[in-house]
């Protein structure tokens, strides 16, 4: 199994990350996606989509079914979705040319891991992006 991501590497992918597709998103505020979703926009450059085939808007924006189905270029994923789901959204990453993938914290699917890496994705594992985005740079 390949390296997880150093500390420098994950700021380089939070660099370089424009366009944030947000996995998972859901629309009660008791759920972890809701409140990193909201300090995200308030926080960040990124401009962010929503994927959840059961809502249809979030936060004003809307919320697309699936990776495929947004109608501009990804360079994150993020994703809050049960280990045994990240499969397929690793296939549809590596579908839409996505450059890196992230698993929420408490999230790790390690043949996910080895295909997106080998897709040339970077991937990194149970790590939250808004702590990670806080600790390296604010």
């Amino acid at each position: 199994m390949s390296q997880e991501p150093d500390l420098n590497q994950r700021l380089e992918i939070l660099k370089a990350a424009k366009n944030v597709a947000v996995v998972g998103v859901s629309d009660k505020p008791d759920r972890p996606s809701y409140g990193v979703v909201q300090w995200l926009m308030a926080n960040t450059p990124y401009k962010l989509f929503f994927v959840n085939p059961v809502i249809t808007e979030l936060f004003g924006q809307p919320v697309y079914k699936s990776l495929v189905d947004i109608p501009e270029k990804i360079d994150l994923v993020d994703v809050f979705r049960n280990p045994r789901d990240i499969p397929p959204v690793m296939d549809a990453a590596i579908e839409i040319g996505a450059k890196a993938f992230w698993m929420q914290l408490g999230i790790s699917e390690a043949d996910a891991v080895e295909k997106g890496r080998a897709a040339g994705l970077d991937v990194v594992q149970d790590a939250c992006i808004k702590i990670e985005y806080q600790h390296l740079l604010k």
